[in-house]
This record gives C-alpha cells, sequence and structure tokens, in this order.
C-alpha cells in the first residue's frame, strides 16, 4: 500500500530542501522518505512554482463563480418549469 503525504507536508519538505541547510539524503532519512522522491517533489514544485504568480487562481475563481451562477439559475429554471407544470395539470391540460 502506498504511503501519502498531505501537500503541506510535501510543501514543507520541499522548502527545507531549497533552503540547502541539509542534503537530500539527510532529510530523506530524517523524514523516512526516498531520496528520489523528495527529487520528484522539488522538481515538481519548481516546475509549478509560474502558476503561483500567474493569474490562474484568479481564474480559478472567475470560473467557479460563474458554475455557481449557472448552476443557481438552472435550478430557478427548474422551479419555474416545474411550478407551470403542476398549473397545467390543476387546468386540466394533457401534458405528455
Amino acid at each position: 500500500m502506498r504511503k501519502r503525504y498531505p501537500s503541506s507536508f510535501k510543501a514543507q519538505i520541499v522548502l527545507e530542501i531549497l533552503k540547502e541547510e541539509k542534503t537530500i539524503s539527510q532529510l530523506a532519512s530524517e523524514h523516512g522518505i526516498h531520496p528520489t522522491q523528495l527529487h520528484r517533489w522539488k522538481a515538481q514544485a519548481i516546475e509549478n512554482m509560474p502558476y503561483s504568480f500567474s493569474d490562474g487562481a484568479k481564474n480559478l475563481e472567475s470560473l467557479k463563480a460563474s458554475y455557481e451562477k449557472q448552476t443557481e439559475d438552472l435550478y430557478a429554471e427548474i422551479g419555474r418549469l416545474t411550478t407551470k407544470l403542476s398549473w397545467l395539470k390543476k387546468k386540466g391540460v394533457r401534458v405528455d
């Protein structure tokens, strides 16, 4: 079974690696993680670092707000159509 580490833990380890106060081998033995894994985390952090300075986070928030607005509008439309259907059924209009 694979061990899963929280992203906050990974970030903490990568910060320690970037400080260069200890070698990757020392950090690996301290935390019981294979050095290759630490190299991967470091590479991933460096690769994704430009995104933390971009407007990606703002775009994500914008997409989320847009999605929530669309969902709200759709639920409102469902409510209106359900009300119309009930009204038509009460009036005896055949609805198939």
